[in-house]
């Protein structure tokens, strides 16, 4: 696949009227024009005063300064790209109802509106080849889009299996894991330890016969580990999930991008990718487990763990009900709190399970 021109947003257009970074557009191009400013016929004040706008009707304006055909050969030597698309997707006004569910995209019109991806391809090719910068790619990332399917990210079918997950597989997988480190954490808490704890070869015993302490023990740190998840909850989606404007303006970042978060928000009501794939999951827990062992005694952090795993259950199945499913008063809350987190200002509402951090930081969405 061939390296494509170079698409800029209108905003990064706008942003260059100074005399040492210049930048027009004329029919859909973008120009850097700085280099030019001192040489320009006219004077350099007759850019600047159009400097990040669109020249094409003050370029034929006879009244202003009507072009020779040699002016526009000089300006074609200043070309950086073309200007992506404008418009705008979400609206201010969106709000959420009880039934929603939006049409599909038509594909077809979508790639030629917004030169963007196109939804009957593998995205992630596309996004590797193309050359959006990346405020042109945030624009549209955030622009849902919405399909009858679940959008294909790889060609190969051994690779795209690991980026889907059918929601009922995240209880399947992790409640067990969060119920044997109850377990073990409540296990651990008993004195003196299970005979099988300290020789793994004797046989399970002791564990229908738990005290009522070392259970309480566990408790304790099972609900610390319920709301250690709630804050790490809006921490991931806040600062690693949309760490978009910090993103460097290089290819293989915005496919990080996609592949955490941006593919989400481009395609929000995909039923596959609603759900960390396990995979994904053990990618973030690892090195946050790994300190609570580092920080904790091994039952304190087994139990804290055990009930961050509990929530995070819960949120990825409250997640997958807040996009499909017809809920309760609080839920149904939560389900237009997030859907406007999508539709209308993905820079706040960034809790799913509660609003809790939101109001604690500043970053409430008024739905």
């Amino acid at each position: 696949m061939s390296k494509r021109v170079r698409i800029f947003d209108v905003d990064e257009l706008s942003a260059h009227t100074s005399s040492s970074s210049c930048w027009i557009s004329y029919k859909g191009k973008v120009y850097d024009v700085t280099g030019f400013l001192q040489d320009h016929p006219g004077g350099d004040d007759v850019l600047l005063k159009y400097a990040g706008q669109d020249v094409e009707k003050v370029m034929k304006d006879k009244t202003e300064h009507e072009h020779s055909e040699s002016a526009y050969d000089i300006l074609d030597e200043y070309v950086l790209g073309r200007l992506g698309s404008t418009e705008n997707i979400v609206r201010d006004d969106w709000e959420a109802d009880d039934d929603f569910d939006p049409d599909a995209t038509d594909a077809v019109e979508d790639l030629k509106k917004h030169h963007f991806l196109d939804l009957q391809q593998p995205l992630l090719p596309q996004l590797w080849y193309a050359n959006f910068s990346k405020a042109y790619y945030l624009r549209q990332v955030h622009q849902p889009r919405h399909l009858s399917d679940s959008a294909r990210l790889f060609g190969p079918e051994y690779l795209e299996v690991f980026t889907k997950a059918k929601w009922f597989v995240v209880p399947i997988f992790w409640l067990p894991i969060t119920f044997y480190l109850f377990l073990r954490s409540a296990l651990q808490f008993t004195t003196p330890l299970p005979p099988f704890l300290v020789d793994p070869t004797l046989p399970l015993s002791g564990i229908v016969n738990l005290p009522a302490d070392s259970i309480l023990k566990t408790l304790i740190c099972f609900f610390i580990g319920n709301f250690v998840w709630t804050l790490l909850e809006y921490i991931f989606h806040r600062f690693l999930f949309h760490v978009d404007y910090y993103l460097p303006d290089k290819p293989i970042f915005l496919l990080i991008h996609f592949l955490l978060h941006g593919v989400h928000h481009y395609v929000p009501m995909d039923r596959l990718r609603l759900v960390m794939p396990p995979p994904l999951f053990a990618m973030l827990e690892w090195p946050m487990t790994r300190l609570a062992y580092k920080l904790f005694p091994l039952p304190v952090a087994n139990g804290i763990i055990s009930g961050a795993f509990a929530l995070y259950v819960l949120y990825d199945c409250m997640h997958y009900a807040l996009h499909h499913t017809r809920l309760p008063v609080y839920m149904n809350e939560m389900k237009k709190y997030h859907l406007a987190h999508h539709y209308k200002n993905f820079d706040l509402g960034f809790g799913v399970t509660s609003k809790i951090w939101d109001i604690v930081f500043n970053t409430v969405l008024p739905v």
